[in-house]
């Protein structure tokens, strides 16, 4: 089973025990996640698709930890000025391992 889901504004594809890097939530390690925009669900046999959003879909996680990413660097130069700017940038992001994917439904029936 596979379920695209919406957080930060970016999409994710992930299925039970992904590991994925979101953008930065304000969660502490280990605390328990869970993801109430899942845009798209199959599980092999039946296909689920909302419009914009499946309202009666979860996807539970955990979070790992906090980690940086690849380093983007930036230059100005204006030749002519002998003038020359670098900068970069490390983004920071909340790595995240997918437990569950579930129905409402279903975990209210157990």
């Amino acid at each position: 089973m596979y379920a695209i889901i919406k957080t930060g504004g970016k999409q994710y594809r992930v299925a039970v025990g992904d590991v994925i890097d979101v953008e930065l939530l304000s969660s502490d390690v280990g605390a328990k996640v869970e993801f109430a925009e899942v845009l798209f669900a199959n599980d092999g046999s039946h296909t689920h698709m909302g419009q914009p959003s499946i309202a009666n879909f979860l996807v539970h996680g955990e979070v790992l930890g906090q980690v940086s990413g690849e380093k983007v660097t930036s230059l100005k130069y204006k030749r002519s000025h002998n003038q020359c700017r670098k900068w970069g940038h490390r983004q920071k992001y909340t790595r995240v391992k997918i437990t569950g994917i579930d129905s409402k439904s279903q975990k209210k029936e157990k």
